[in-house]
């Protein structure tokens, strides 16, 4: 994100990266503070976390959609989805590590392809 605001909006790179951090932070502190009180609260409820915090950090996707190309709103449906099928599927594995590994890994890889093409649509352009 830092290198393609600064390659495209090289002189407002600086604020544009600090507000997209701004519009994610509310659902990282979200998704910290659900952490704590399921832990401290209801520990038995834990195995909600992996879809729990996908689902958290799709929002923050998503609030940070307009500081980023258009297409980073399917990365955010896909966090969405997959937390919510985190849930719904819920058993013994819910907590396993390939819960959260998985979708975010592919995830991770969406917003990359994501930003490459866009990036390479920006050179083309220009």
């Amino acid at each position: 994100m830092y290198a393609r605001t600064r390659r495209i909006h090289s002189g407002m790179a600086d604020e544009m990266i600090r507000m997209a951090v701004e519009q994610f932070l509310p659902s990282a502190c979200a998704g910290a503070l659900i952490t704590v009180v399921l832990v401290r609260s209801v520990p038995e409820a834990l195995w909600m976390l992996p879809g729990l915090w996908q689902i958290v950090f799709s929002l923050g996707v998503f609030s940070s959609c307009r500081f980023l190309p258009r297409p980073v709103a399917a990365a955010g449906a896909w966090y969405l989805l997959t937390g919510l099928a985190c849930i719904a599927l819920a058993d013994t594995r819910a907590l396993s590590p390939w819960a959260m590994g998985i979708p975010f890994g592919a995830g991770q890889l969406l917003v990359a392809g994501i930003l490459l093409f866009a990036a390479k649509e920006d050179k083309d352009e220009s």
